[in-house]
């Protein structure tokens, strides 16, 4: 007792965070799960649909490693409660527009671009925040927690805003997201004192450009950081067509709906809040790196061969469950890594670095998720005979032709993982 009493004075600034904005984080991810499906079923597209998520990327990435500069000058709370407070303004748009049934998919479009913009803003200072809030000693710990809490996040998601769309409306939704940043603004207004970033005259006077250049360099002379970012790009690219193809197959399917979307949603969220707790309750590893491209390796090679010859929701769920029960792992090793790495003072442009290079690879994947399926393999499959060995395969009629192309991913996933394993420069980072 006396040992989690202590535990709780160290990480008590963090724990109040950590708690609300995991809240806060769970009404805005019912809200885009709810919308994803309401224009899944408004435009029966993929690419209209991973649309979404391409506005919400593109702006993130393009401005991502100007605004790590900023964040490095600015109080840290202030930029956080600001961008949560927009945040907020574009999730009452969105509730005004479908109250008065004028929401049209060019209006997320534009929503998502705005709040993708100011992510970029928040992001590298909700980052330093923690570095700040977190003694060293309890960074594993600190990064088991996030992930066990981005797990619980992503089993509540679907299934919560599967029942409020099944027993009342999507408004309901956005009323729960609207709540949940209340508590969030408040609690981080009145309870978290975050600590300032002691700066040298130099970084002071730094112009943002001159800021950005820097965490650029910093990842030049650091091969083993800036490969690892690369590694993670290359997952991303893979994983983001994966993100776009899902609801495509899920929604399309026989055998799939709304509720097997949910369901293996909550599978996948289920696996890593099981992986969250290992991680948080194990000792450091003796190689981080190792960790880190096993887990990878793992998720490749097993949910996209599952969801590609699989036919059913329970063999979708096995997938699922095995494609990231092991993402954990990897997540808190990086974190820790980064952490240990890089300077304090260096962080927020670094990260922001690290986010142009790391994520620039997701809108492109999710726009070539959505274009592969609608114009290359759905009508590939269509146009195959119920003799044919695709058929045999992967299925007849709508969503075979996303299954099909989740078998391409399952081999571009593990070769990269392949690839970067014989990384000379990531396997430096062990010492």
């Amino acid at each position: 007792m006396n040992k989690i009493k202590k535990l709780i004075y160290e990480l008590h600034s963090f724990i109040i965070l950590w708690l609300t904005q995991s809240f806060s984080t769970l009404g805005s991810s019912m809200t885009n799960f709810a919308l994803i499906i309401w224009s899944y079923q408004q435009q029966g597209s993929a690419l209209k649909t991973s649309m979404l998520s391409i506005c919400s990327y593109a702006p993130y990435v393009i401005i991502s490693i100007f605004a790590g500069a900023l964040s490095d000058k600015w109080n840290k709370k202030a930029t956080m409660l600001v961008c949560d407070s927009f945040a907020a303004v574009c999730t009452v748009s969105v509730l005004i527009l479908l109250l008065f049934g004028k929401l049209q998919i060019w209006h997320l479009y534009c929503l998502n671009a705005l709040n993708g913009l100011m992510n970029s803003i928040q992001q590298p200072s909700a980052d330093v925040t923690i570095s700040l809030l977190t003694p060293k000693k309890h960074y594993q710990k600190a990064s088991g927690m996030r992930a066990f809490s981005n797990s619980l996040v992503n089993v509540m998601t679907p299934v919560i805003s599967t029942a409020l769309l099944a027993l009342s409306n999507i408004q309901t939704i956005i009323a729960f997201d609207l709540f949940t940043f209340v508590i969030a603004f408040l609690s981080l207004l009145f309870f978290v004192k975050i600590p300032k970033v002691i700066s040298t005259e130099n970084a002071k006077a730094e112009s943002v450009l001159e800021s950005a250049k820097s965490g650029i360099r910093y990842l030049r002379h650091n091969r083993g950081i800036l490969d690892l970012i690369l590694f993670l790009a290359a997952i991303n690219f893979t994983a983001s067509v994966f993100e776009a193809a899902l609801p495509a197959m899920v929604l399309s399917k026989s055998s799939g709906s709304e509720s097997a979307l949910g369901i293996v949603n909550a599978v996948s969220g289920l696996a890593m809040v099981g992986g969250s707790i290992l991680v948080s309750l194990i000792p450091s590893p003796k190689s981080r790196v190792r960790i880190i491209c096993n887990s990878l390796l793992l998720a490749m090679s097993t949910e996209n061969f599952f969801l590609a010859f699989g036919k059913s929701v329970p063999v979708w769920c096995i997938g699922a469950f095995l494609g990231w029960i092991a993402i954990p792992f990897m997540n808190a090793n990086m974190d820790v890594l980064f952490r240990n790495h890089i300077p304090l003072n260096m962080q927020g442009r670094v990260y922001s670095a690290r986010n142009t290079l790391q994520f620039f690879t997701i809108p492109i994947g999710y726009f070539l998720g959505g274009f592969l399926v609608d114009k290359v393999f759905e009508p590939f499959m269509a146009s195959q005979s119920a003799a044919s060995i695709f058929v045999t395969l992967f299925g007849q009629g709508k969503g075979a032709g996303a299954a099909f192309l989740f078998l391409w991913l399952g081999f571009i996933g593990l070769i990269t993982c392949l690839i970067f394993r014989k990384d000379p420069h990531i396997w430096r980072l062990e010492k």
